[in-house]
């Protein structure tokens, strides 16, 4: 339909971007056994914490733990719609990865992200560095994953030219 307005879903660009607000990503995420050994499985991980029910029973934490890399993954994911999507142009690293808390199957993560720096690139034009600090809680607020993340995240103008360019300008 011309002349209809159409909205596309994006992330904030740098600009739209200030240091010290907090994020706040909804909806949480409950996890699963399936989620788990999916996981556990297709990233080669044989550790018997996310896949032995019965020897894991045996252990300190008395039951499977989620694995933590599947956290990580999806505390940077509950990030992207409302900060990213569209609007990096890449990561460029994780730093102070910690797991204070495990998560368990039938949990729910729920993700945090305040920017704590940014920064207009110096070689890049229309392109800045975003550095932001998840914190994943489980459904009783519990701390269960905190990270430092940095970005290359475009400003408005620099992607509006980019995307009159074309990607081979």
């Amino acid at each position: 339909m011309s002349g209809q307005r159409v909205v596309e879903q994006r992330g904030l660009y740098f600009d739209e971007l200030d240091v010290g607000v907090s994020y706040a990503h909804k909806p949480g995420r409950t996890v699963t056994e399936a989620d788990n050994v999916l996981f556990t499985t297709m990233t080669m991980n044989t550790q018997a914490l996310h896949l032995d029910a019965a020897w894991s029973s045996t252990q300190p934490f008395g039951q499977r733990l989620m694995n933590s890399m599947f956290t990580l993954a999806t505390v940077v994911g509950q990030s992207v719609t409302q900060l990213t999507q569209g609007t990096i142009v890449a990561q460029l690293g994780l730093t102070d990865v910690n797991f204070p808390h495990p998560m368990y199957h039938g949990d729910t993560l729920y993700t945090q992200t305040v920017i704590t720096a940014k920064r207009l690139s110096a070689s890049r034009p229309g392109q800045g560095i975003v550095t932001m600090a998840h914190t994943g809680r489980n459904q009783n607020g519990v701390v269960v994953a905190t990270l430092e993340r940095s970005c290359l995240m475009w400003t408005a103008e620099g992607h509006a030219a980019a995307k009159i360019q074309g990607p081979d300008a």
